[in-house]
Formats: C-alpha cells, structure tokens, sequence
C-alpha cells in the first residue's frame, strides 16, 4: 500500500487549472505508475474529501530554447479531479 505523498506530487498552478477550482475540479502532479483508482484514494486520504471522477492523461515533452540552447520540458503524468458537490480543497 502506498502513501499518498507517493502518489500525488503537487498542484498544476495554471490560468485554466485555477478557473476549474471554481467548478470543484483539481489538477495534480502525479506517479507515472499510478493508477485512477490510487489516485482517487490518495485525494481522498490526503484532503479528506469525496471524489466523484479522475481523468489522467500523460504529457509530450516540448522543445525550448533559452538564447542559443535548445532543450526539452519534463513529461508527467497530471490527473483532472472532480470533486462530489460541496467538497473544496484548500491549496
């Protein structure tokens, strides 16, 4: 059995995660390997809330530079979490 600091890494602190608070939907960091179910268990044993669905999707490294190098993003996994009515997570 695995904590759920294993499992959940941090928020996805972005424009469009931050308006999807609003409507009970959460954006996490996660383990590669981990799967809807660990995931939804390690949000509810770490925040203490009702989770109604997790989506995850993996994403593509993309290329940037910075002057004259040229490099890559990291890929990570990242779950979508819907929230059961009146649930709310304090970040």
């Amino acid at each position: 059995m695995k904590h759920y600091s294993d499992i959940i890494y941090s928020p996805v602190i972005t424009e469009k995660s931050m308006a999807e608070r609003q409507n009970g939907v959460y954006m996490f960091k996660v383990a590669k390997d981990a799967t809807k179910d660990e995931i939804k268990k390690a949000v509810e044993d770490a925040f203490k809330v009702s989770v109604k669905s997790v989506n995850t999707l993996n994403t593509k490294a993309k290329r940037r530079r910075v002057g004259r190098y040229a490099g890559t993003t990291k890929t990570y996994k990242k779950a979508i979490v819907t929230l059961a009515n009146g649930s709310t997570i304090d970040l």
